[in-house]
């Protein structure tokens, strides 16, 4: 969605969707700063699980310091034009923890954007509006989100492994064939062929790819309830072959949001959102640069001040992160830009 959208991992290939769908016209106004209350006390640094020594040190010189983002300049650059508006610093408490059920993406943005809708109602707002953008762009355009969802969730298995060791197929089930896939699969283990194989077979052969925009919309939309239309069915190989199979049984799988979603909520929003990641240990450098933060833009105006939410990595993820939780920003009133920890 006009992004570059890449794998988090160390020397993680990057495919590029720059300028994939264009921009709305600017404002005729610039928008009014606004400053929001934390709907609900932020838990300490220090009682956030899962992070290192260094991770936290890095955290709290942040929160001490502060964050400084300056809004963009509405109006153009002529003589008429308004005079920019000074930059903000925000402090950053952490907001809580969300449950790791697939949703931690909305359920996250929620809490940070003190949001009325529901978690999976973000969800389905997200898609629709992509939904909508995607139909009315250009053939060129939507061949490089498609590209970039390929990449996401249909990768070529005989690349990437330099910098992978175990790589995931995405494919949708629609609920209503469950019955009629596991028929197909006991057929084959019938006349000898091993489960596993069987089930891989039959699942590449009748089930959805989730290899271009209008797949990732029903996949997106899945956020592990019986509302759902589709259940995630998940191939992972390693270089040798595949490895297991997620059959996802109950259904409760939930597609994990992924960059696009991400814009797709700054643009519901009409606000940057800024992921804090914080790397898993194998991927750390050194204490300035274990925590960073990664800007997703809206489509168009942008009418309030950021959106924040942290992501890092639990047991299995490595040098990833995997798991998103809300950023409580506030003000803070006298420290100036210059001063802060980072800036935007």
């Amino acid at each position: 969605m006009g992004k570059l959208l890449c794998d988090s991992s160390p020397g993680g290939g990057a495919v590029a969707v720059a300028e994939a769908l264009p921009p709305s016209p600017a404002p005729a106004s610039p928008p009014q700063l606004l400053a929001w209350a934390a709907p609900e006390p932020p838990a300490g640094w220090s009682a956030v699980w899962a992070l290192d020594d260094q991770q936290r040190r890095r955290l709290l010189r942040i929160w001490e310091r502060g964050v400084a983002w300056k809004p963009p300049r509405q109006g153009g650059d002529g003589p008429e034009a308004p005079a920019p508006a000074p930059a903000v610093v925000f402090r950053l408490d952490h907001g809580g923890e969300v449950e790791s059920d697939g949703n931690c993406l909305f359920t996250a943005a929620r809490r940070a954007a003190a949001a009325k809708a529901e978690a999976r109602e973000l969800r389905h707002r997200a898609v629709r509006r992509f939904a909508d953008v995607y139909a009315a762009a250009e053939a060129s355009d939507r061949g490089a989100v498609d590209a970039a969802v390929r990449h996401l969730y249909a990768p070529d298995l005989k690349a990437g492994w330099g910098v992978h060791v175990v790589q995931e197929v995405k494919l949708l089930a629609p609920k209503a064939d469950r019955d009629a896939l596991d028929a197909a699969i006991q057929e084959l283990v019938g006349i000898g062929i091993q489960r596993e194989l069987a089930a891989e077979t039959i699942y590449k052969e009748r089930c959805i790819a989730v290899d271009d925009g209008d797949s990732w919309a029903k996949y997106m939309s899945i956020s592990g309830s019986a509302e759902d239309e589709h259940d995630i069915i998940t191939l992972q190989y390693t270089e040798e072959g595949l490895l297991t199979i997620d059959e996802n049984r109950d259904g409760r799988a939930a597609a994990f949001g992924d960059d696009i979603a991400i814009e797709c909520l700054a643009t519901e929003f009409k606000r940057e959102v800024f992921v804090v990641q914080a790397h898993g240990t194998d991927a750390m450098v050194d204490e300035d640069n274990c925590v960073f933060f990664l800007p997703h833009l809206p489509r168009g105006e942008i009418c309030d001040v950021p959106i924040f939410l942290f992501m890092k990595g639990t047991a299995w993820c490595g040098a990833g992160a995997d798991h998103y939780e809300p950023l409580i920003a506030t003000v803070l009133q006298h420290v100036t830009p210059d001063k802060a920890a980072v800036v935007l």
